[in-house]
């Protein structure tokens, strides 16, 4: 092997480009089982954000359930999720064009079966005795009034837009049909509560014609206790997982006491946060077992526990995330990766516990020396208090830096913000990484996977115990001499472009930053956004318009002449999450002041960037960006950015 040759950090060459990101990476959503069918849903990238439905037939190679141009995706509480079930053989779909429902039988093209206008659906589930699926329905027929969320039933006859079951709280999900179909269970809560803050599991009796009867509240407390993914056991106990000891453990509902018993009792996390509808951490492949996955600072670990004694055994793989878990008697599916393996679909054998790969998310195979494995972190931050986060160092095995030069940092502010980072392979990630720069990415005070204590710390401090969290964590690397404390950025989406804006607007750490659909002013957020979070700031910040000045306080728009470095922009100009004048007004202010601003808009883009060409682009933009402002040569020319003030 040749000797690496030396160049600066930044600017060393690297095969991982944003064509191989983009061409060869696929992003698997959810997986279900059916018989000894195993389903799955991909994002591709290359065909314009279309999520597809997959099918693996045991000893057949997969395919394609839903063809062109139908996309597997629903808009309830504009995130979507559960967005498809199967049951023997017939998919049942929200395409997201017009967010109706469509039966897809094998043979046959997809058949619409919902009626009606600006109805959206989600999270269903079959009711095979009698004909229909029952699901969560998002109703946005009136013009300037919030949506209305209920439980509907379906009938597979088609032609319905439903029959009302459940209403009149704010939000539901979960809902579930035992499988004598006698019962069904669901999940509620109320503004201005998000279902992390607290949730409540209902029971009622499904009478001979199909009602709901007899409702009772067995588990949760909205704003206390949040109840996560109830499921029957197969001889139909209602089993889902609790918060209410701090972590979420695993419980049943004894129906003798009329109270829950707990399964596990561990300092590890056997939920998450439920941005989206069809997350699934446990399935049962018996009546005496479930197998099922918990957190522990970050790291997921795979395991099966014996419902009669209430053990646990945990099962080795080589995986350190794992989510969306499906089990039969036979075997369980789930989504997982590792620090060195990305995301992928894989079958466990359970007798075995044999592992197998069924569709990996690229095929790309990089060779290990241009990989940063991450060390996970643990570092002191304010109020005497501790915070998480994974550090990438540069490596690239055809380059070393100068002697004596730190490298450029770049902290990456997850969004939410309740949410959280893992070790998981991003070639995203690895993109910095193996061109020199450093990478820090935070699961700040608020995220999951550390407890309800850690998760509530942001409550009342958005905007502050999120943004001294990174600056700290920053610091930190600093200090210990890993980074060059004069070339630190900072980029996030969403709610991790706040904690990027705000950390640039209100402390002198960085250098510069990157917003992708960021926010930029609270209240304009608060009279401008969806119903799912129009009052999840309430509980991050404050009761608006009580607390106006606080929102006001907490706004980098306000204090723009705080902020001293340059900054880049991406946005969605459909995004309905954090709409355009959220960037656009930050943009014209930073002009005006005469610092460097760039600003890259996508047609066609929400909440997030799905097609191939536009997230090439954003990699592209950033690096060049930073290129500028931080001093280093590009080793390879990218399509230039324009740069206000520069």
């Amino acid at each position: 092997m040749s000797k690496p040759v030396t160049k600066p950090y930044g600017s060393w060459k690297s095969p991982i480009t944003p064509e191989l990101i983009v061409s060869a990476t696929i992003r698997f959503e959810e997986v279900a089982i059916d018989g000894n069918d195993i389903y799955w849903t991909e994002s591709r990238p290359s065909e314009g954000g279309r999520t597809t439905l997959v099918k693996q037939a045991a000893a057949l190679p997969a395919m394609d359930v839903t063809p062109l141009p139908f996309n597997v995706r629903t808009r309830v509480h504009e995130y979507g999720g559960g967005a498809f079930v199967v049951d023997r053989g017939t998919a049942y779909f929200s395409n997201f064009a017009e967010s109706r429902l469509y039966r897809q039988v094998p043979g046959q093209g997809p058949a619409v079966l919902t009626a009606g206008d600006n109805l959206r659906y989600a999270d269903a589930a079959v009711d095979t005795a009698r004909n229909r699926l029952i699901c969560v329905c998002e109703d946005h027929s009136v013009p300037g009034q919030e949506a209305l969320n209920s439980i509907v039933a379906v009938p597979l006859s088609g032609g319905s837009p439903g029959e009302v079951l459940v209403s009149g709280n704010d939000f539901y999900s979960n809902p579930r049909l035992s499988p004598d179909g006698t019962r069904l269970a669901w999940l509620t809560w109320n503004h201005p509560y998000m279902p992390w803050d607290g949730t409540e599991l209902w029971v009622a009796d499904v009478d001979a014609s199909g009602g709901v009867q007899n409702p009772v509240k067995v588990a949760g407390q909205i704003g206390k206790e949040s109840v996560f993914q109830p499921s029957w056991s197969p001889d139909s106990v209602l089993y889902f997982v609790s918060d209410k000891t701090d972590w979420w453990n695993l419980y049943r509902y004894n129906p003798n006491t009329k109270k829950p018993e707990p399964i596990t009792q561990l300092e590890a996390e056997f939920g998450l946060p439920q941005w989206v509808f069809g997350l699934s951490t446990y399935d049962f492949s018996s009546e005496r077992e479930i197998i099922c996955t918990y957190n522990r600072q970050g790291t997921w670990q795979l395991a099966r526990i014996d419902l009669t004694t209430q053990s646990l055994q945990d099962i080795p793989t080589p995986y350190t995330l794992i989510g969306h878990v499906k089990a039969t008697s036979d075997f369980a599916v789930f989504i997982a990766g590792s620090a060195t393996q990305a995301q992928c679909v894989v079958k466990l054998d359970l007798q075995t516990e044999r592992v197998s790969v069924l569709k990996r998310s690229t095929e790309v195979s990089v060779d290990e020396g241009f990989l940063s494995v991450p060390q996970a972190i643990e570092f002191s931050t304010d109020n005497g208090l501790t915070a998480f986060g994974f550090f990438y160092a540069p490596r690239n095995i055809h380059f070393e830096a100068p002697l004596g030069e730190r490298p450029p940092l770049i902290v990456f502010s997850h969004g939410g913000p309740t949410s959280a980072t893992s070790a998981q392979f991003n070639l995203s990630i690895q993109y910095w990484t193996s061109r020199g720069l450093g990478v820090l990415d935070v699961n700040y005070g608020g995220s999951s996977g550390y407890g309800r204590a850690y998760r509530d710390r942001l409550l009342g401090t958005w905007g502050i115990t999120d943004v001294q969290d990174c600056v700290n964590g920053a610091q930190w690397l600093a200090d210990r001499g890993d980074v060059d404390s004069r070339r630190l950025g900072i980029r996030g989406g969403s709610a991790g472009g706040y904690t990027t804006l705000a950390a640039l607007t209100f402390k002198n750490a960085f250098q510069v930053g990157a917003s992708y659909f960021g926010i930029s002013d609270l209240e304009l957020l608060a009279h401008d956004t969806h119903k799912f979070e129009s009052r999840y700031m309430e509980r991050l910040v404050g009761p608006y318009p009580e607390c106006k000045d606080l929102f006001e306080e907490r706004s980098p728009i306000h204090f723009t002449d705080k902020l001293s470095c340059p900054v880049i922009f991406f946005q969605g100009l459909d995004d309905k999450v954090v709409p355009p004048n959220q960037a656009e007004v930050m943009v014209e202010k930073l002009k005006a002041k005469g610092l460097p601003v760039a600003y890259v808009t996508f047609e066609g883009e929400g909440h997030g960037f799905r097609k191939s060409e536009n997230i090439k682009r954003t990699l592209e933009a950033e690096l060049y960006f930073y290129s500028k402002v931080l001093g280093f040569d590009l080793a390879e020319a990218v399509e230039p950015v324009p740069i206000e003030n520069l």
